[in-house]
């Protein structure tokens, strides 16, 4: 079963080449310009040297439909007729013009265009400067309980958010990415070290601390609930917030007031020798116990991987997700000392598979999953949600769920194909059989060197009527095009296929191309496992259905 993801600023593949029932116009998709006077040298785009074929022209026909030229080079017959200034305009037949178009997008992709999508140069920018609330989510979702998802650096970001946080350059934001990547790798193989300075495991793979996490939440903590702003991530299990008393030199700022415990009626500690602070240690969390007079209670440390700390109180809360949405004694830390570039934002969300995780603690009152839906754009929101939809699945295709037997945070899904414009890519079963991570806090997909040589040649291959662009040595990303001077770019399909059959098409542009690139990269080692990160799961429902042991798709849901 194959689930095309929807095409946001862009038409169906049908549409886009005017075979489509849709008028044919300026609107995203649209084939424009210089349909037979640049015949010879834009269309031979169609054959390069050695007989290969490549995409579409990006432009063939004006908006309006026409074709004009300075010559009458076309018979009387198909309706010409020459103006005032001597231009010839070709009014053809809507039936006529369609079957011309099919005719030569046929000839241009050897009869593969259904593999292609033609997009506006435009929706490949992240330029949103007003924010969209509308997200389809379905009616079967009405029933769960969820809460909108934003891109921390756009408009659709609490307020005051983005203004305060600008975002950070593509090279920092690789940079971060790769640390992040790296180290979620070695975790995932068992190869993390102690650090001997305080005894802390890494817990999770953070890059540059949280600041390189992408899509914050908004709920409430306490009694009477406070908004607090939450990064999401999939790696990572406890969720924290900064607290009161924390003074200037021990917490970072923030967006939103600090929470202070003190005010809250169902706020409480928890004791240092009860199970639930035991079981830290076991989930690489430090853990200790408060000395003094009164109680001993659970503290616990988290050092992330570029030094950043957090030390916190083991604590309960209530946790409000929307009004009369309520998790009732919600584990989290409520942090006295952090430290590290912290993004401005009041906490993290944990929503990895270990017990401390929100997902696991809800699993009685919503069952065993969750799913998200990462915008194509930060001018759009998303949705985060607890529970299944229940029977309403049939959108979905769903892939058999893996975990780790040495650590319960991650989500795992192994490949068994990738295709690049339709046409399967030749990877020996064995690179991709050491699986992949699903990740929201990683951004581009880290592939097996072997399968990312693979898809890199075979994408470049299909993307070679445009310019390739030198290699960055700030950039980790290698495959880079200048689209200068073309108002649209056709884009070969890049397919996933999961072991036991399913298939997603990935959402053109933007879960393919990051800033002009191609959204992969690839790692040291075949036999490591991978990461899929966040660009290529953007538009997709994503559901984590840890109780049923698989991971759901569902295309074209934000």
């Amino acid at each position: 079963m194959v689930a095309a993801a929807s095409r946001r600023g862009s038409r169906s593949s049908d549409e886009a080449f005017g075979c489509g029932l849709g008028a044919i116009g300026s609107g995203p998709g649209t084939i424009r310009s210089g349909l037979v006077g640049r015949l010879g040298d834009r269309t031979t785009g169609g054959l390069a040297s050695g007989g290969e074929r490549r995409p579409a022209p990006p432009s063939l026909l004006p908006a309006d439909g026409s074709y004009e030229s300075s010559n009458a080079g076309w018979p009387d017959a198909l309706g010409g007729g020459r103006s005032s200034s001597g231009r010839t305009t070709m009014a053809l037949s809507s039936l006529l013009l369609r079957v011309i178009l099919c005719s030569l997008c046929a000839v241009a992709l050897g009869g593969n265009e259904h593999n292609f999508v033609v997009v506006q140069r435009n929706s490949f920018a992240s330029t949103e400067r007003a924010c969209s609330s509308v997200t389809r989510v379905s009616s079967s979702d009405l029933n769960r309980p969820s809460v909108p998802l934003m891109h921390r650096h756009g408009p659709c970001a609490p307020t005051g958010a983005a203004s305060t946080n600008q975002p950070s350059s593509l090279a920092e934001t690789l940079c971060r990415d790769r640390a992040r990547r790296n180290h979620i790798i070695s975790k995932a193989s068992g190869r993390l070290a102690t650090l001997s300075d305080a005894g802390v495991r890494i817990p999770t793979a953070l890059g540059d601390a949280v600041d390189s996490l992408e899509y914050v939440v908004t709920l409430g903590i306490g009694t009477p609930s406070v908004q607090q702003t939450m990064l999401i991530d999939t790696g990572s299990d406890l969720s924290w917030v900064q607290c009161k008393p924390c003074n200037s030199s021990e917490c970072y700022p923030q967006k939103d007031p600090l929470f202070d415990p003190s005010s809250s009626s169902t706020y409480a500690t928890i004791p240092c020798g009860i199970d639930a602070c035991k079981q830290l240690v076991h989930d690489f969390y430090n853990h200790g116990c408060t000395n003094g007079t009164g109680p001993s209670l659970c503290q616990y440390g988290i050092q992330y991987g570029d030094g950043s700390v957090t030390t916190s109180l083991y604590s309960t809360e209530t946790l409000t997700l929307a009004p009369g949405v309520t998790i009732k004694n919600f584990s989290f830390g409520c942090g006295h000392n952090q430290k590290g570039p912290n993004a401005k934002y009041d906490g993290l969300l944990g929503l990895g598979g270990a017990p401390e995780s929100l997902v696991s603690q809800v699993a009685g009152q919503y069952g065993d999953a969750f799913s998200y839906c990462l915008p194509p754009g930060n001018g759009t929101a998303g949705f985060l949600a607890l529970g299944t939809p229940g029977n309403n699945t049939a959108s979905f295709v769903f892939a058999p769920m893996h975990k780790l037997a040495h650590i319960s945070t991650f989500y795992v899904v192994t490949l068994a194909g990738i295709s690049v414009g339709g046409k399967q890519l030749n990877i020996p079963p064995a690179v991709l059989s050491k699986g992949m991570i699903i990740d929201s806090g990683t951004v581009i997909t880290g592939l097996q060197p072997t399968a990312y040589s693979a898809l890199r040649s075979a994408f470049r291959s299909a993307m070679s009527a445009y310019p390739l662009l030198p290699p960055n040595q700030d950039l980790e990303l290698d495959t880079c095009y200048n689209f200068t001077g073309h108002s649209n770019v056709t884009v070969p399909k890049v397919s996933l296929t999961f072991s036991g059959g399913a298939t997603i098409d990935l959402d053109v542009p933007s879960g393919v191309l990051l800033q002009d690139c191609l959204a992969f990269t690839g790692g040291t080692y075949d036999n490591s496992i991978g990461i899929i990160g966040n660009v290529n799961q953007r538009t997709f429902e994503v559901l984590f259905d840890t109780g049923r042991g698989n991971v759901g798709f569902r295309p074209g849901a934000c």
